[in-house]
């Protein structure tokens, strides 16, 4: 008799496990299902802020395209009205980029490296 209620006791006990994983099974795809779908929500909401992004960085590259050209024929047409007032210009730019190479050049050459020189 104390036989018979220990195996039934075991098969209660069983078919209760059997339960609870047949509901957690079921709980879990639940819950795939749920973070799939979210998953598939936050792809959605990038890939459309992405491509918000990307329309409007799109305009203003051809806003400044656009000013890129216009300035550069106001250049070219004040180049071509006073073309000694440009190479003036243009000269004077370049004596003082030489300039300023140098004195960066010697600003970054310490002491310290006189004795690293090849000369």
């Amino acid at each position: 008799m104390a036989d018979t209620n220990n195996t039934q006791n075991a098969e209660d006990i069983r078919k209760d496990l059997e339960k609870q994983i047949a509901d957690l099974k079921k709980e879990v795809t639940k819950l795939s299902k749920s973070l799939s779908a979210r998953g598939e929500e936050v792809y959605e909401d990038l890939r459309n802020q992405a491509g918000d992004a990307y329309e409007e960085a799109s305009v203003r590259a051809r806003g400044a395209a656009q000013q890129v050209r216009t300035q550069a024929h106001a250049v070219s047409e004040a180049i071509r009205d006073n073309p000694g007032t440009a190479a003036t210009v243009l000269s004077s730019a370049g004596i003082l980029g030489f300039l300023i190479g140098i004195v960066i050049g010697q600003a970054m050459n310490s002491d310290d490296r006189r004795s690293h020189r090849w000369y």
